[in-house]
């Protein structure tokens, strides 16, 4: 073949291939209304961003530039026409100063029936304090607060590189969900900000964290029933609750929770570190086959706690016992100070004993010296070297 039809052959192939490729359309909230000033309400422009994109038979893209969007509580609605919209964003969205005008919402952004949503950068700031002075106060007439980012029966999102600050509730909930990914977030509010969960899953399957920082005033992590194939990954949690699998058992009639890794994790100052919850009253619920591994304690409450008996302000389960079958749980390598002379709490159920429970390669000390274990209720096994001594049934 000659160069010259050689070179004719790879002009026709490029020419073809930029031809056929999908061009991907913007989206400019600037370019619909938005005003950058932090004051101004935008929400109209951000719907109509979404509208568009969401029409769209193309792959999309929304931009938010650089500058302080307000926002009020928005849900963007699928299904949409394609299955490729990318929000890029270059600023931070401010929930009203208000807490009350959003409080009672639910959620302040909500993404619900979506595929194929991919958002990038960004910090969400919910201004929660003083919504969480309100309740702290013992004011009956406050509102719940609302989540600042839900995702909900949605399939094939990504969140990647957001920050979530100061949220009047829960930060980012992922509730009916399917392959979700999120990764090099960062979730900031007060040690002392109540109900302000990092990141909440329930209902959802192959869902992943990865490469979090997550202070605030409740669990870094909560997983809730129906749970399936969840991996968590280099998380640092602190101030909070730690990583908690529950509360399962509140509903009589539950999905379980089952496949959770959790790896490589760093509690700092927290309540808890890894830990498993549930009321104490019947229910269907479970929790099966979850690893922790490689996880480091610095100065945490409870180390490693299952608590089978959570029952807040002691109502509807004093005197019950749980009905949520933990089993196959394996903690791996584990190591660390606790703040508390029991490092290693397993209070289970006596109607459904704990099973399976594996520790391996486990070093807690509590003031320089070998922590202690509790156990009730809890049968398993430990191998390696084990500190404190452990208290499980063989």
């Amino acid at each position: 073949m000659s160069l010259h039809i050689l070179l004719v052959l790879i002009f026709l192939i490029l020419f073809f291939s930029s031809s056929l490729a999908i061009p991907v359309v913007t989206y400019n909230v600037i370019s619909l209304g938005a005003k950058s000033d932090g004051r101004s309400d935008s929400t109209k422009a951000f719907l109509a961003a979404w509208a568009k994109a969401c029409g769209s038979t193309a792959a999309s893209t929304i931009y938010v530039p650089p500058g302080r969007y307000l926002l009020h509580n928005v849900v963007f609605q699928g299904q949409c026409r394609n299955n490729d919209i990318t929000i890029r964003i270059d600023g931070t969205l401010v929930a009203p100063s208000d807490y009350r005008v959003i409080g009672d919402a639910g959620n302040w952004i909500l993404f619900e029936h979506v595929n194929g949503v991919y958002i990038y950068g960004g910090i969400l700031d919910g201004q929660g304090a003083g919504l969480w002075a309100c309740k702290r106060s013992g004011n009956n007439n406050c509102p719940g607060g609302a989540t600042t980012l839900g995702f909900s029966n949605s399939n094939n999102i990504l969140i990647n590189g957001l920050t979530s600050q100061n949220s009047q509730m829960f930060h980012v909930v992922i509730n009916g969900c399917h392959n979700v990914k999120v990764q090099g977030g960062r979730v900031s509010a007060s040690g002392n900000s109540p109900n302000t969960d990092g990141i909440h899953v329930q209902s959802s399957s192959d869902v992943t964290i990865l490469n979090a920082r997550i202070g605030t005033g409740d669990d870094c992590v909560s997983v809730g029933p129906g749970t399936t194939n969840l991996w968590i990954e280099n998380v640092a949690c602190g101030p909070g609750h730690g990583i908690s699998i529950g509360s399962l058992g509140k509903e009589l009639h539950e999905a379980g929770v089952q496949n959770v890794t959790v790896k490589i994790v760093t509690f700092t100052g927290t309540e808890n570190g890894l830990r498993i919850k549930s009321w104490g009253r019947p229910s269907t619920g479970f929790a099966r086959n979850i690893l922790f591994q490689q996880g480091l304690m610095k100065n945490v409450d409870n180390p490693i706690v299952i608590d089978q008996n959570y029952c807040p302000d002691n109502k509807n389960c004093p005197g019950k016992s749980s009905g949520v079958k933990i089993s196959d749980v394996t903690y791996q390598d584990i190591h660390g100070a606790s703040a508390t002379e029991i490092a290693v709490k397993f209070d289970c159920s006596p109607k459904y004993p704990c099973s399976g429970i594996n520790l391996e390669d486990v070093k807690l000390i509590y003031k320089n010296q070998p922590a202690e274990a509790s156990c009730r209720n809890a049968d398993g096994s430990a191998s390696g070297f084990v500190q404190p001594n452990s208290c499980l049934k063989l």
